[in-house]
C-alpha cells in the first residue's frame, strides 16, 4: 500500500497516511476537524537506476521478444 501526503487548507496540518490505491481520499482533518484535507504531491520512495531495464529481463518462453512483433514462420 502506498503512502499519501495530506495537508489541511484550514490549519496547515500535514500528515502521511498508508492507504489502499482504491480507497477514497480523506477529507476531514484530524487536528481541526475541518473538511479541508488535500493530497500533496510528493517524491516517490524509490528510484530506478543502473545500466537499464529491458523488457526481456523477467519474461520466459515465447513472451521474450515483444518488441520484435509477431512474425509468421
Amino acid at each position: 500500500m502506498p503512502l499519501y501526503d495530506y495537508q489541511c487548507a484550514s490549519c496547515n496540518h500535514q500528515m502521511e497516511v498508508l492507504q489502499k490505491m482504491s480507497a477514497a481520499p480523506l477529507t476531514d482533518c484530524p487536528a481541526c476537524q475541518a473538511p479541508a484535507l488535500n493530497k500533496v504531491l510528493s517524491a516517490p520512495g524509490f528510484r530506478l537506476s543502473g545500466n537499464g531495464w529491458y523488457e526481456t529481463d523477467f519474461k520466459t518462453g515465447t513472451k521474450k521478444n515483444l518488441a520484435g512483433g509477431d512474425k509468421a514462420d
